[in-house]
């Protein structure tokens, strides 16, 4: 479990966490979200014990990070992939992990095995891809078999393959009683792999609750409509409270009305309809409208 409480770090004048208090408990992967400068690598850090903060607090499985006699045992961790030497091989990479901790050689094997790292093992990590260094730092947070796993961007690199492995080993995981707090800037998997989201804006927390919750809460419901008399529904359905889009001559998107709605009206007025489908928002319609004022850089274009 991960635990903050009131947490706050600055750096001289400028606020990176703002007393923000949540918890990623067991059992579930936590989703960690936010815009660039949102302050979710610096709570990381905090929690790792690299960055200590300025008030408050932040515990892995009721203590500080410092306070564990063996780290590697209690959390496991991915926030740097490329913070191995280079000169070592994977392998020795592990070992080095593994006798400092006292733990047992052959759980190098394991985890080399897990992340499907067999046939680049035995060479030096200069040599290896983004994808492999990710899979790497994924090994060394499982190498002491951890209650509490910190994934910051753990698909970074990986092809398709490996973004599903990565996907379906966080799932895994939180099934086996693990709490598992992972970053990520790609939605679309976070939709797939998170049971709860924590979202920061600006240093401050803006969304903590389950992730259907958040979808739901976050989109207005539409219905996609198509019709060879799209023109003569449209104009059927027109009321104040109602929004109609176009997307081509026979199909638009309704929100105000839901589709049984819109299939009566149709009827009504003698329109055949081909198509009525309910469209459920995505976590990144939800997500963008939720932090929509705590992004720190806009691109430029039309909106």
């Amino acid at each position: 479990m991960i635990t903050a409480q009131n947490l706050r770090k600055s750096y001289g004048s400028t606020v990176a966490v703002d007393g923000i208090t949540f918890t990623a408990r067991p059992g579930k992967v936590t989703g960690f979200l936010g815009p660039n400068g949102a302050g979710k690598s610096t709570t990381m850090r905090m929690a790792l014990g690299l960055d200590h903060p300025s008030g408050g607090s932040i515990t892995v499985n009721g203590r500080r990070y410092a306070e564990h006699r063996a780290p590697l045992r209690e959390v496991g961790a991915v926030l740097d992939a490329g913070a191995t030497h280079p000169g070592r091989s994977g392998q020795q990479h592990l070992s080095v992990l593994a006798a400092t901790h006292k733990i047992p050689r052959s759980r190098v094997d394991e985890v080399i095995g897990l992340t499907g790292l067999q046939h680049v093992a035995n060479k030096r990590i200069k040599g290896y891809s983004l994808g492999m260094n990710q899979r790497l730092g994924i090994a060394a947070a499982m190498l002491g078999d951890p209650a509490t796993l910190i994934f910051d961007e753990p698909v970074n690199g990986l092809d398709p393959e490996g973004v599903r492995w990565v996907r379906q080993l966080a799932r895994r995981l939180a099934g086996e009683g693990r709490t598992v707090f992972v970053s990520s800037h790609l939605m679309s998997e976070m939709a797939q792999t998170a049971d709860h989201l924590v979202i920061l804006g600006r240093g401050s927390i803006v969304a903590d609750q389950p992730i259907q919750e958040l979808i739901e809460a976050g989109g207005e419901s539409r219905v996609l409509v198509r019709s060879e008399d799209a023109t003569a529904l449209m104009t059927a359905l027109s009321a104040p409270h109602v929004t109609l889009s176009s997307r081509d001559a026979e199909t638009f998107e309704v929100i105000g009305l839901d589709a049984r709605s819109i299939g009566r009206r149709a009827l009504d007025v003698g329109v055949v309809v081909h198509e009525l489908t309910p469209l459920h928002s995505s976590l990144e319609e939800s997500y963008l409208k939720i932090t929509q004022d705590h992004v720190e850089y806009r691109s430029g274009g039309p909106r």
